[in-house]
């Protein structure tokens, strides 16, 4: 087991590795992402960026280094060139500044002169606060109502039960969000429109919890209540569930005993995947409720074209990807001991 964990997480290191690697390449292919503010600001940006390793300065104009990004007389009246460095020239130095500062670049139009990563960490909070609560919420409902479907099979309860989960898991969620903006916010005026600020009354920042919540469970709670229904469904009609049930046990002692801790051995990992994709955010959501999240950080850097936010954000968005794909794999060797002994065979 342990030697499959390591090798699993050197793939999943590597595949990091490649992945980012090529989103530099293809991000840095892009025009120059140049500063937004004031001449003294833009200035203390080509300083650092110069610092860094990512342009050059120089006293007088070049050639051979392509378009001069910008020129700027200092307080001395010294004249200064800014070039920008070869891409192979950034990559090394951008790796560099990774592992020797932990500097993953600096914002030119988001928060000028500010870190990305800095940047990055002061959103995660808004994410995961909304992220956890829906999927604390979906979890027991989903796997609840999954459970309660197929202990109801073919009956009028399962197909009421499947019937809505057809219909809420084929609407987009942020359909969902809309409308429900709509009714409660607009028509209704019972919920904040846009996520309340830091400053808001404790009251009005607990409700606007309640629209984005919703919005993001109505589909986990149809996924797990799918999952559940499906797997105990297919444990209920296994063998050894009809020896145990010729053995003398009952139907509730057979289901709790067997066919649950059976059917929970592929739904436990995708719930650890959820945790730890919860970090990634919800892009459309949190644009469109104004969450000032991962999710609306990212869209923002698209669209201000601060290029050096959207390359940490997709590095970031990556790194979860794998991690919860490693986490998956893992667990499945933790939970399901057939797996361990067909390992060792």
């Amino acid at each position: 087991m342990w030697k499959y964990t390591l090798k699993r997480l050197i793939l999943a290191i590597l595949t990091a590795i490649i992945i980012v690697s090529l989103t530099f390449f293809l991000v840095k292919t892009l025009p120059f992402s140049k500063p937004a503010g004031q001449d003294p600001t833009k200035y203390a940006y080509y300083v650092n960026q110069n610092i860094l390793g990512f342009v050059l300065d120089f006293s007088t104009a070049q050639t051979g280094y392509g378009e001069v990004l910008w020129k700027y007389q200092d307080t001395a009246r010294l004249w200064h060139y800014f070039y920008e460095t070869p891409i192979i020239t950034q990559y090394m130095n951008w790796v560099s500044n990774i592992f020797t500062k932990w500097d993953w670049g600096t914002s030119t139009y988001i928060q000028p002169n500010v870190g990305v990563m800095n940047i990055i960490v002061s959103k995660l909070p808004y994410t995961i606060r909304v992220n956890v609560i829906a999927v604390v919420i979906a979890v027991p409902l989903g796997i609840g109502l999954g459970v309660i479907a197929a202990l109801k099979k073919n009956t009028m309860t399962d197909h009421i039960i499947s019937t809505v989960v057809m219909i809420f898991i084929s609407i987009p969620s942020f359909i969902i969000i809309t409308f429900l903006m709509l009714w409660l916010c607009y028509q209704n005026n019972w919920l904040p429109s846009q996520w309340p600020s830091d400053t808001a009354p404790a009251s009005i920042q607990a409700k606007g919890y309640i629209i984005p919540v919703l919005s993001l469970s109505f589909g986990s709670i149809c996924g797990y209540t799918r999952f559940t229904r499906a797997e105990l469904t297919e444990v209920m009609s296994s063998d050894y569930l009809l020896l145990a049930r010729t053995k003398g046990l009952t139907k509730s002692q057979t289901v709790t005993r067997h066919a649950l801790r059976n059917a929970m051995v592929p739904i436990v990992p995708s719930i650890l995947a959820e945790f730890i994709g919860i970090l990634a955010g919800s892009m459309i959501l949190e644009q469109l409720y104004g969450i000032p999240g991962i999710g609306k950080l990212y869209v923002t850097s698209i669209t201000s074209k601060d290029y050096n936010v959207l390359l940490v954000d997709m590095a970031f968005f990556t790194m979860i990807g794998l991690a919860a794909g490693v986490l998956v794999d893992i667990s499945y060797g933790f939970i399901d001991p057939r797996i361990r002994m067909g390992a060792k065979k």
